[in-house]
C-alpha cells in the first residue's frame, strides 16, 4: 500500500462522555481505516488510525468537529509509516 500512512492524535475538548469514541470507531470503519481510540487519563481522547492517505485526512476532518454534544478545542496529530498492525477499528479503552 504506497499510499498508506498512519496518525497518533489526541482531542482535547469536551470529548469524553460524549460518544465520541463511538463516533471516532464508525467514521473510521466506514472510511475503511484500521486502529483504535480510548479515553486518556487527562479527559482527552487517543486516536491510532492506519490507511489510505486519502481516508486518513478524511478522518481528521470529522475528528476535529466531533459528533453532536462534543466540544473539540484542540486535535493534535501526528503522522507515522503504515505498520498493517491493526484487522479492524476497536474502541480500546
Amino acid at each position: 500500500m504506497s499510499d498508506s500512512a498512519a496518525i497518533y492524535a489526541v482531542a482535547r475538548g469536551r470529548v469524553q462522555g460524549v460518544y465520541y469514541r463511538a463516533f471516532t470507531a464508525r467514521t473510521a470503519a466506514s472510511l475503511g481505516l484500521t486502529g483504535s481510540v480510548c479515553n486518556l487519563p487527562d479527559n482527552s481522547v487517543e486516536i491510532i488510525a492506519e490507511g489510505e492517505l486519502k481516508q486518513l485526512e478524511k478522518l481528521i476532518e470529522q475528528l476535529k468537529k466531533g459528533p453532536p454534544g462534543a466540544r473539540v478545542d484542540d486535535l493534535d496529530t501526528s503522522w507515522f509509516e503504515y505498520t498493517g498492525r491493526y484487522s479492524d477499528f476497536s474502541v480500546t479503552g
